[in-house]
């Protein structure tokens, strides 16, 4: 197996998916995210960038794991004509295409990380705010090309386009929900400049990730984080349901 039959894999990718060519997907998919989540905990310390090198490749492992089971129902139940097997290998490969878009991201992100004001700079925290909006857009990129990935291994499997719609947004659905719940408890990894380095946090398992967006939205929004929250999903709603409808996915 080489990079490019995973950036571009055959209609038949899914069909054979043994152990041996899981474990070099797998393989790919640790190395990226080891080598971009040093650069991401660099900027901290280098212990940082450790940390973070360890924890990024076991978000996806406990991710993934977890969630193998509903995957594999769902892609059963909604039609994708994929086992169990075929879809955690589906998932594995669009992890390990952003991983390798990530891993080719580290010379620059490190870079990045080398000139920014240290941690110990009056403009910390401006320069840590800056330093994670950065991150998260390249994390958002190497997302929707590995999402746009995933969604054309479905569509060679899938019966209908609808199948592999339903296949691909549940998925996003149930890991999205998992692995945020994961990064909180996994958390730090970009490392706050007013607090010791450390590979987890005192009380990890306080709270939710979801806890602490609803409190960060009721603050932003004066306590209407509840009126924001409905305006938000009508409008993503009436923008996403036209291109929905009228988009054709082609057929090979």
């Amino acid at each position: 197996m080489n990079v490019t039959s995973l950036i571009q894999p055959a209609p038949d990718w899914l069909d054979d998916t043994p152990l041996k060519r899981s474990g070099k997907v797998a393989a790919i998919a640790c190395l990226g995210l080891m080598l971009y989540g040093f650069t991401v905990g660099f900027w901290r310390s280098p212990l940082m960038g450790v940390y973070v090198a360890v924890k990024l490749p076991l978000l996806i492992v406990l991710t993934l794991l977890c969630n193998a089971l509903l995957n594999g129902l769902l892609g059963t139940l909604l039609g994708s004509r994929l086992g169990f097997r075929q879809s955690w290998f589906a998932l594995l490969s669009s992890f390990a295409l952003a991983a390798l878009i990530l891993g080719s991201l580290a010379p620059v992100t490190f870079l990045l990380a080398c000139n920014a004001p240290p941690p110990d700079s009056p403009a910390a925290a401006t320069s840590h705010s800056a330093y994670l909006l950065t991150h998260t857009l390249l994390i958002a990129f190497a997302g929707i090309s590995a999402n746009v990935h995933l969604h054309r291994m479905l569509g060679h499997h899938a019966p209908t386009p609808a199948a592999a719609k339903a296949t691909l947004f549940s998925w996003l659905a149930g890991n999205g929900f998992l692995g945020a719940q994961f990064s909180w408890i996994l958390r730090p990894f970009f490392g706050s400049p007013s607090l010791e380095v450390a590979f987890l946090r005192p009380d990890p398992l306080r709270g939710t990730f979801y806890e602490s967006v609803w409190h960060s939205l009721d603050t932003v929004t004066g306590g209407n984080a509840t009126q924001a929250v409905c305006v938000t999903v009508l409008l993503a709603a009436g923008i996403a349901y036209p291109l929905l409808r009228n988009k054709r996915t082609k057929r090979p």
